[in-house]
């Protein structure tokens, strides 16, 4: 059986650990704006106000780097800075469906003239001498990038807390994480510095941050948008985004869609009239524990989907779910032992925690002493496809929580941490998102309800693959009914 590559991941930027024409044919909303300064309008408004001649892309980057220099000092979203980069660009008026926004991209792919370090210190003051196959097509809609943003070590953790920048904070709480390993993504667009930000998602890792930093987040279907090819066995990663509006991401969807692996869906402007069937399964899969505010808020999804006039039924995931999460875990381990490899041929030395993370050693190890089973672990995921798709023989969307409980403190799946500790933690937590990845369906975190203490708390919605369209009709309606624009982290809303 040929090996999971890393190679892949390098040069894809998809993690292990997911426009201007537009602009004019979905006008601004009171949804979609919660006013007239940049950092409280969506990305689809930038674009409109732009091509308006109300203002340049100039002036919104530079208010961006305003925001990023004012606020980044204490979430420390910012892998790189590349301000120089972003002013050239805009003064030259990018064209294109997003043409002038400022962005961020995450430190997993290239962008042309800045360091792509993988969150990893091996490859400090590795620069993209050209962009990656993802970074073109952004570059193709417009975007222009003010920073390469967070990610753990190579994305293999839930959390964002790599050693070569330290420790990525939540914007609802800093004392927090903001999820990973679209972390850096998910903390600087909560925190209104950009409008939306690249994100990628191999086991959760936008579905993750964004419940977490309370953002729209869509997990594509696999093939749905541009990719880098691949030779892996199960490809669990996708590239997109992390969004303040359903708008934002469905625009850049449908300028991100390859139409060769799955149909055009185009841009989703609004809901459907279309009432589904709407699977609620609360449990955690694994056997983990569910926190009782997420419960609660999960309980009022399936309520909101009710009087939306949805059909939800009571459901539980018919399947063992510590064995589906011991053979993902083993497939994801298999990411960090090529790493290794890489480092080395980097390197020309053996891999040693003075370059790579001790998280990311203990995986490279676990997959060592269990390679024997990597075979099967391989045709039991490559099968799994199938299973998945039977599910919604009798639905059609799966409601589930986004993660099992409200972000967790710093330092909780710190990358140093004892290794068994750090592991119970992070598959406690991201006990739900796995599944889409290994059936490579369509799968969307809505930011729908908040903690007692004012911590966000996403709601998880999947459907099979090609689903996307369905999903985003879904949350456009979710988001009339419970809007969540207006709502500002602590950290900035005075």
């Amino acid at each position: 059986m040929t090996m999971m590559t890393r190679r892949r991941l390098l040069a894809g930027g998809t993690s292990l650990a997911a426009f201007l024409p537009f602009a004019s044919a979905c006008a601004p909303s009171a949804v979609m704006n919660a006013g007239t300064r940049s950092g409280d309008m969506d990305g689809v408004a930038m674009a409109a106000r732009i091509a308006r001649g109300e203002t340049t892309s100039l002036e919104l980057t530079e208010a961006a780097i305003a925001r990023a220099e004012a606020v980044n000092p204490q979430i420390n979203a910012l892998a790189t800075k590349t301000y120089d980069l972003a002013r050239t660009r805009a003064a030259a008026s990018p064209e294109g469906i997003f043409g002038g926004v400022p962005t961020a991209i995450k430190d997993l792919i290239d962008w042309k003239g800045a360091p792509t370090m993988y969150g990893s210190r091996t490859f400090r003051g590795n620069m993209a001498e050209e962009d990656s196959v993802v970074g073109a097509r952004w570059r193709e809609m417009g975007v222009v990038s003010i920073g390469k943003s967070t990610t753990p070590e190579i994305g293999l953790i839930s959390s964002t807390e790599p050693l070569v920048t330290g420790p990525t904070r939540n914007p609802w709480d800093p004392s927090r994480i903001p999820g990973g390993s679209s972390g850096g993504a998910a903390a600087l667009t909560a925190a209104r510095i950009v409008p939306f930000a690249h994100a990628s998602d191999g086991g959760g890792s936008i579905r993750i941050p964004a419940s977490c930093c309370g953002l729209f987040g869509l997990k594509p279907s696999r093939g749905a948008l541009v990719d880098a090819p691949s030779n892996a066995p199960v490809e669990l990663g996708v590239n997109h985004a992390v969004t303040l509006t359903v708008r934002d991401s469905a625009a850049l969807f449908a300028g991100a869609e390859a139409g060769t692996e799955l149909p055009r869906i185009g841009r989703i402007t609004g809901p459907a009239s279309r009432r589904l069937k709407i699977a609620f399964a609360p449990e955690p899969p694994n056997g983990a524990e569910l926190d009782p505010q997420v419960r609660r808020a999960i309980e009022q999804t399936a309520s909101l989907c009710s009087d939306l006039g949805h059909e939800v039924v009571d459901w539980k995931l018919p399947i063992d779910g510590r064995k589906f999460q011991d053979q993902f875990i083993l497939y994801w381990a298999a990411g960090a032992y090529q790493f290794l490899q890489d480092v080395a041929a980097h390197t020309g030395k053996p891999p040693s925690e003075e370059l790579v993370e001790p998280w990311t050693l203990g995986l490279a190890n676990y997959f060592g002493e269990r390679q024997s089973e990597f075979s099967e672990t391989v045709a039991n995921l490559q099968a799994f496809p199938a299973i998945y798709d039977a599910w919604f023989e009798d639905f059609d969307i799966l409601l589930t929580p986004t993660v099992s409980a409200p972000p967790p403190k710093i330092g909780t799946q710190a990358p140093d941490g004892d290794f068994e500790a750090t592991m119970k933690s992070v598959t406690d937590f991201v006990a739900y998102t796995p599944y889409m990845n290994v059936a490579g369906s369509a799968s969307m975190n809505v930011p729908l309800f908040w903690s007692e203490d004012g911590l966000p708390i996403g709601s998880m919605f999947s459907g099979r693959r090609g689903d996307d369209g369905r999903l985003l009709a879904l949350a456009y309606e979710l988001e009339e009914a419970r809007p969540w624009i207006s709502r500002r982290p602590r950290l900035i809303s005075t």
